[in-house]
């Protein structure tokens, strides 16, 4: 059954399949996962980092699995907020929704300006905040012509890391078994550097601070969710998509520090600037060090435009909800939400200027803030899940009728939620990434604190108000 196209005010249900799976795909595949992989090997070595990404890839997809039946029954474009508001708490949906947003908004400040850094290399002389004005008016214009437009200026960013990614599998797999000379003249390592120092050369605790930052670079893959709202077939679209970002993302990740950890050795990952541009440059790839930064280019772009695409509608779902602004729920012709877009352009301005003013303390509670959202996101979905599955229960829904059903319940769920939050937790033994939970705790009780004090009283004055006005009308009539 396809569902109506969008009445007039509401999103537009134009995105198809291929659109679902590059935003997913494309939202965790940026430069934490072409830059940090050289950490994750250099902290847990070959077979750790290989181990890593394999159990962070099992919670993102016990995650999707979540989602999917989520998004089938309910396809809003709020996803897990909407989810939260109505089966935990509104207060908890209001906290979440803003910390989302919020995460969003800076991340796209954070791509503009490590984009404008990048275009340094074959511009030197030019100012970084001049490429951050042309790529901030690029993305904005494509996330306000149609959510299509988007989606297609996705799928075609996805693509091209996509493609690199396939390419240097394979020339990096070719080297590591002698069937391309190395430039040097070595001989072909082989799985050498998996046995040189041992199973975990810095130990367990390395393994586990590194699947922290593993489990970031996964994150993005809830924007499938989000986009739910504007598919046109959720019923179908949806748990296809889902599949085959969980597995191809799996794929190309694992196989991608395979490779990675196979060519390099251990003490030498964490230290250079790009893993990848280390692999291409030994096996003498002509101007490996500028291919691997328009990837790069590609990859923050990318980001950037699935972050615009995210904060703007989660900037709508809260607003129809009452929890924001109604001029933040309002779509132009195109089925676009403009208000909330531009207030999301504003906002990540304000962001990048605080990089520059207050670099040591707004910018570093920002960042930290960008990196906790999606990660609460998560938990927000399994929770969800579980609250969802006993309210459809108890109002005699019958769970034959779901369209797509989480296997394995309540165990996929309960494990999922759990291992959410060990993650969530662990960032308080990193003390680089301690700040998030301080930012996030503070950030999220405020959130509570505001609800209670103001929006909850709006809300219930409204409803009063149209009780009040219906009564009205009924005493006439």
């Amino acid at each position: 059954m396809n569902i109506p196209q969008g009445q007039p005010g509401e999103l537009k249900r134009t995105m198809k399949t291929r659109h679902l799976f590059m935003i997913s795909l494309g939202g965790c595949i940026g430069t934490g996962f072409f830059l940090g992989s050289g950490y994750t090997i250099n902290e847990a070595g070959p077979m750790g980092a290989m181990i890593s990404y394999l159990v962070g890839g099992i919670i993102m997809y016990l995650t999707m699995l979540c989602l999917g039946e989520l998004s089938v029954a309910m396809p809003v474009a709020g996803s897990f907020q909407t989810y939260s508001t109505k089966f935990i708490g509104p207060a908890t949906g209001f906290a979440i929704g803003w910390l989302y947003w919020l995460g969003w908004a800076v991340t796209v400040a954070l791509e503009f300006l490590a984009a404008g850094q990048l275009m340094q290399r074959w511009f030197p002389d030019s100012p970084v905040w001049l490429w951050c004005a042309i790529f901030g008016a690029l993305i904005f214009s494509l996330n306000a012509l149609s959510a299509k437009a988007f989606g297609e200026t996705e799928f075609w960013f996805s693509s091209i890391k996509i493609f690199a990614i396939i390419m240097f599998i394979v020339v990096g797999g070719a080297a590591m078994f002698g069937l391309i000379d190395m430039k040097s003249g070595q001989e072909a390592p082989l799985l050498s550097n998996f046995f040189a120092e041992g199973l975990f050369p810095n130990g367990v605790t390395a393994l586990l601070i590194t699947m922290i930052t593993v489990n970031f670079s996964f994150q993005g893959t809830e924007l499938i969710g989000i986009a739910a709202g504007e598919s046109e077939n959720p019923e179908k679209t949806i748990p296809k998509a889902i599949k085959q970002t969980v597995w191809r993302t799996l794929f190309f990740f694992v196989l991608s520090v395979f490779v990675l950890a196979s060519m390099i050795p251990r003490e030498k990952a964490g230290v250079v600037e790009s893993p990848f541009v280390v692999v291409l440059d030994s096996v003498g790839v002509p101007y490996a060090a500028d291919i691997m930064n328009f990837i790069i280019l590609t990859a923050l772009l990318s980001v950037a435009n699935s972050g615009f695409y995210a904060a703007t509608r989660m900037l709508y779902s809260l607003s129809r909800e009452g929890m924001a602004s109604p001029a933040l729920g309002k779509v132009n012709k195109r089925g676009v939400p403009f208000n909330a877009l531009l207030i999301t352009l504003v906002i990540s301005c304000f962001s990048l200027l605080s990089s520059v003013v207050a670099a040591k303390t707004v910018f570093v509670w920002l960042i930290s803030l960008a990196g906790l959202g999606a990660q609460i996101g998560w938990i927000a979905i399994t929770a969800s899940l579980l609250a969802f599955r006993r309210a459809y229960v108890a109002k005699g829904g019958k769970v034959e009728d779901l369209k797509f059903r989480t296997p394995l319940y309540p165990v996929i769920p309960i494990v999922a939620l759990i291992t959410n939050c060990i993650v969530m937790i662990s960032l308080a033994f990193d003390p680089e990434q301690r700040m998030a939970l301080y930012c996030g705790g503070i950030f999220f009780i405020g959130c509570y604190v505001y609800y209670y004090l103001k929006i909850r009283k709006q809300n219930q004055s409204k409803q009063e108000q149209e009780v009040q006005l219906a009564e009205n009308k009924r005493m006439i009539i």
